[in-house]
């Protein structure tokens, strides 16, 4: 078999980081993590290929080479793997595909030959063996969590690592909580699943050896989820392998908020290198916490819980999110207002957007308030449902709030409330790379010579020289954030 694995297009948002990553001569900020062990999983005498439409143009030959063309996407990718699907059916090209996409709606993509849904561990196993008899069924699916135990290493040698920001290693699957417009307990449990120490030294193993040296994605929903193995054998095992490799990488996360509550964990993941993670503050209005239920995010000083992670030496990444019921009329000056303090740089702000499998869609279709599929994009000023608020006044709120906390002036001024309560360990292996020196060159050009906030930039890296001299190059990659964040809004208006 001759397989061609292929990851559709994400659209220009705030997530996208397209303008960023032009300073860095990069590409795409991940490579498709979800694909890679796809290709590990498939028999290994098949041929296989990967296209990341995000870092690569997706060629008629390369679908031509091909006898199946898989793909696997998330709700935002949907215009491209529509596009992807009618040219592979007009050239008489069969496709399987799966992840999250197609398992939250199955029934929208009759025009793809094979869905492999839920967890490939399961399923794939089942198509290709059918695939391999010449009896393929239209769907796979599985009740059953997979194994992660039992996953295979990904097939690194499919990509070009010089195309990406970061690479990618996934510890568990799962998160304990529940927030209702959240789909990951739906799709892969509220118990967390994990990989053993022996399969995390593996992979890291496996990265290394590749010859990378870098950023390395800790994809896990909620790295957090099980504190108890975390801290008694996964973070000591990767203390030891980073050391004993003379520290090759740096790590970030995706966390829940209590991951301020413990000052040990947070100590061993900055000892092991970890300087950043996302979490989802979603609103610091309580009664809106309550309706989504986000108990983890409750009855707590969430700008002080900010603060406390970024003294340890982390830098915090946030998602918020307006349009809940219980939302009041000034809940954007709420969020602007806990923005600034917060200091939270790349503050990722969208209007509600109600997805397929979450309780939140399942409790909006009974009221009859969906309008249609959720697109996965909530930057784009549009809702998919019918809000309690007026939907002008919510528009209009929102854009309120990205044209302030994105204004050089405001943005800038949250840059260096960062920088005041960030505080790194030394960095174990200092490297500055030329691809560090041309990014703050360009970043000179564009944002300080040619760019509408060049007096902010100048102002903030004159200040960073002189009170905060180990902190410059986090000023200048803070700058590039602000500016690919303008260009999105902007691009929107």
């Amino acid at each position: 078999m001759k397989i061609l694995l292929v990851y559709p297009n994400y659209p220009d948002t705030f997530w996208s980081f397209k303008h960023a990553l032009k300073f860095i001569f990069k590409q795409a900020t991940n490579p498709p993590l979800g694909l890679l062990t796809v290709a590990a999983i498939l028999p290994a005498d098949w041929e296989k290929r990967l296209v990341d439409m995000n870092a690569d143009a997706l060629d008629d030959n390369d679908l031509k080479w091909a006898d199946y063309v898989f793909i696997s996407a998330m709700a935002v990718q949907k215009d491209s793997v529509t596009k992807v699907v009618e040219r592979c059916r007009k050239m008489g090209i069969s496709t399987a595909a799966g992840g999250p996409l197609f398992t939250a709606d199955p029934d929208s993509w009759e025009i793809v030959d094979y869905l492999v849904l839920n967890e490939a561990e399961i399923t794939l196993p089942l198509f290709v063996d059918d695939l391999q008899k010449g009896t393929p069924q239209h769907i796979y699916a599985s009740p059953e969590w997979a194994d992660i135990a039992k996953t295979s290493i990904p097939d690194w040698q499919l990509i070009k690592q010089q195309k990406y920001v970061s690479m990618c290693l996934q510890y568990s699957r799962g998160c304990p909580f529940e927030c209702d417009f959240c789909d990951i307990t739906s799709l892969y449990g509220r118990t967390p699943r994990t990989k053993s120490r022996e399969q995390v030294l593996a992979e890291l193993d496996a990265i290394y050896q590749t010859g990378w040296r870098g950023s390395v994605f800790m994809v896990d929903d909620n790295f957090i989820g099980n504190k108890k193995k975390l801290k008694a054998e996964i973070l000591p095992a990767m203390a030891d392998w980073v050391e004993e490799h003379h520290f090759p990488f740096t790590f970030y996360t995706q966390t829940s908020v209590n991951l301020a509550d413990d000052d040990e964990l947070m100590q061993m993941m900055v000892n092991v290198g970890f300087d950043s993670v996302f979490i989802g503050i979603e609103t610091p209005y309580e009664e809106s916490l309550t309706e989504c239920h986000k108990i983890q995010n409750k009855h707590r000083d969430l700008v002080a819980a900010v603060k406390k992670i970024q003294h340890f030496g982390m830098q915090v990444q946030g998602g918020f999110i307006v349009g809940f019921d219980s939302d009041p009329l000034t809940i954007f000056e709420k969020q602007i207002e806990f923005i600034q303090k917060s200091g939270i740089v790349t503050a990722m702000v969208g209007m509600l957007n109600v997805m397929q499998g979450t309780k939140l869609y399942q409790r909006l279709s009974r009221e009859e308030r969906i309008i249609q599929a959720g697109s996965g994009n909530n930057t784009d000023f549009s809702v998919n449902f019918i809000p309690k608020m007026p939907h002008e006044t919510l528009v209009n709120g929102y854009r309120k709030i990205v044209a302030t906390i994105y204004a050089p002036e405001e943005f800038y001024q949250r840059v260096k409330n960062f920088l005041k309560e960030y505080r790194p360990l030394p960095k174990k292996a200092v490297r500055i790379s030329w691809c560090d020196i041309k990014a703050f060159l360009r970043s000179v050009v564009v944002i300080g010579i040619l760019g509408k906030e060049r007096v902010q930039y100048w102002k903030l890296l004159g200040w960073s020289l002189v009170k905060k001299p180990r902190l410059f190059s986090v000023a200048v990659t803070c700058a590039i954030y602000g500016f690919h964040f303008r260009k999105i809004y902007e691009g929107y208006m």
